[in-house]
């Protein structure tokens, strides 16, 4: 911008607990204070507040994602809060957020109100719900997979408001080839010894039928019975609302006499730690991901990745490590091509790939464009200069 303005700028979610959502969030607003911006964050709080707040952001705790037409009482609320704190931009990251913040934005002056921008972080179920996340001036899509997921369900979505912003790791946090400390180790294999001087295949992610775990056990009983000397984790916690369908992974496990070859580790805040010590991370989601930040993680560290052909995995295997492509439900053919990826790996290439740094640019690059038209005219006429068209979403 010819003349560098400060801006105010505002991310709405539901919660700040854990998640990539959550971990972006936090990442923008850090960036944003960086950049000399106001970060504002309004959420219903978490164990994120705090290093949010340490970063020089500020966090407003409303119940703006609760599931309920009592958070509809919150828009007058919010109309007033946008104008009272005046915010140049805000940008929604989820559903119920996105309804409140679009119905306040869209009643206020467009020649003053904030800029409104969406992310589409998930392939959500096709609706009117979901649809709120295709509406902003500007629409953030976190890979390709998902910008062509809006285009094919969501055809009235302009192309060229649409920004593919790839997700990003930072390379300094996960350098390649990094290991923890023995202490760590002895610590851990302690809590688990089964998996002490085995091969570990390991699969991140909450407990839930779409990451797979059916058949990731199924695996590991299919390289136990070729002989591999193999030891299978199962990195992630269990809501309330799936400790059923987690007594029934358990009971699968104890059928196939895998007791001794598979562990359940819960929630951990170590993940990086146990992803580094893999001799195989997998991606076994049902459904495609948006993209697929573990797999990326995992790789950045050095450690090969594996993962069904499709969505956001794809893209990050076919750029990065296209020996991990797996064919996407035949179990029995995945377990041959993991058996030959445990055996001889090909090297994990170590380079600069999906950098976060790319990811924190491009998105501040966009916010600083779009504020930098706030006039009547180019609202109307659709912010030409940013893209060819971002039309009013109305």
């Amino acid at each position: 911008m010819a003349e560098e303005k400060k801006l105010t700028v505002l991310q709405v979610l539901p919660a700040l607990e854990s998640g990539g959502v959550e971990r972006g969030t936090l990442e923008v607003a850090q960036a944003l204070v960086l950049r000399g911006h106001r970060a504002l964050v309004m959420s219903a709080g978490g164990r994120q507040v705090a290093p949010l707040a340490a970063s020089g952001a500020e966090h407003f705790a409303w119940p703006i994602g609760a599931k309920s037409l009592a958070t509809l009482r919150l828009v007058p609320r919010l109309r007033r809060f946008l104008a009272e704190q005046k915010v140049d931009l805000v940008h929604a990251r989820s559903r119920v957020p996105a309804w409140v913040a679009w119905l306040a934005w869209r009643r206020m002056d467009p020649g003053t109100r904030p800029r409104f921008v969406t992310t589409v972080h998930g392939m959500y179920g096709v609706n009117r719900y979901s649809r709120i996340m295709t509406r902003g001036e500007a629409v953030i899509a976190v890979s390709d997979t998902v910008r062509e997921y809006i285009l094919q369900n969501y055809p009235d979505t302009p192309p060229e408001r649409i920004r593919v912003i790839h997700r990003g790791v930072d390379g300094e946090a996960y350098p390649h080839g990094w290991k923890p400390g023995d202490a760590w180790q002895a610590d851990f294999f302690a809590a688990f010894p089964n998996a002490a001087g085995k091969l570990l295949v390991t699969l991140p992610g909450r407990i839930t039928r779409l990451k797979g775990h059916e058949a990731f056990i199924e695996l590991i009983a299919s390289l136990k019975h070729r002989g591999m000397r193999v030891h299978g984790l199962v990195v992630g916690g269990a809501s309330p609302s799936k400790q059923r369908y987690l007594r029934a992974l358990h009971e699968q496990v104890h059928r196939q006499g895998l007791d001794p070859d598979i562990s359940f580790t819960g929630q951990r805040d170590d993940l990086k730690s146990i992803l580094s010590i893999s001799g195989l991370v997998l991606s076994l989601s049902t459904q495609p991901e948006s993209f697929g930040r573990t797999t990326l993680e995992a790789l950045r560290l050095g450690v090969p990745t594996a993962g069904f052909d499709h969505g956001g995995v794809g893209e990050i295997l076919r750029t990065i490590y296209p020996a991990g492509l797996l064919p996407l439900g035949r179990v029995d053919e995945a377990a041959g091509r993991i058996a030959e990826l445990l055996s001889a790996p090909p090297p994990v290439p170590e380079g600069d790939f999906f950098p976060l740094h790319a990811m924190l640019s491009q998105t501040l690059d966009l916010y600083e464009r779009l504020a930098a038209h706030k006039d009547h005219e180019t609202r109307t006429t659709g912010a030409r200069g940013i893209t060819d068209s971002i039309p009013d979403p109305r």
